[in-house]
């Protein structure tokens, strides 16, 4: 499956540059001190289309995480970094269309915003379980965040 990139950054520090990959469900971290020669440091595994236990490429993809018991729907797109670098803020919502066809669940249960705590050190990126916001909980229904 090809990969979507729909969101990019690049930290405060010209240090690392982050891209969300909504059809593979993946955020990455790329240490780009040499921009010639730019070097995958981080990559977390957020949902993406492949959903259960499958193998890719002779690798086996992790689960779909769950967050405060809840599994992770559609697949990573908007991203923000706090200004200090140490948290990467992730939406899961492209477009209601898009969602519909591509991720349904995600129109049934809504979208989410998960925290990746950053390495800002040695490179990194590893969820945060204790930060969620579900938009399947809202009072007239579930939400569709797309811009954080």
């Amino acid at each position: 499956m090809p990969g979507l990139i729909t969101d990019l950054l690049i930290s405060l520090d010209d240090r690392y540059l982050y891209f969300s990959n909504w059809l593979q469900g993946d955020v990455r971290q790329y240490d780009i001190t040499d921009p010639f020669n730019p070097k995958l440091v981080a990559r977390v595994h957020l949902g993406g289309s492949v959903r259960g236990p499958v193998t890719v490429n002779g690798q086996e993809l992790a689960p779909i995480p769950r967050v405060k018991d809840v599994e992770l729907q559609g697949g990573p797109q908007m991203i923000q970094l706090s200004l200090d670098g140490k948290r990467l803020y992730v939406t899961n919502s492209l477009f209601s269309s898009w969602d519909k066809q591509f991720y349904p669940g995600l129109i049934s249960h809504g979208s989410q915003l998960v925290r990746l705590d950053v390495d800002t050190e040695k490179g990194g990126l590893s969820l945060n379980h204790d930060f969620f916001v579900d938009f399947g909980a809202e009072p007239d229904g579930p939400a569709l965040a797309h811009e954080i």
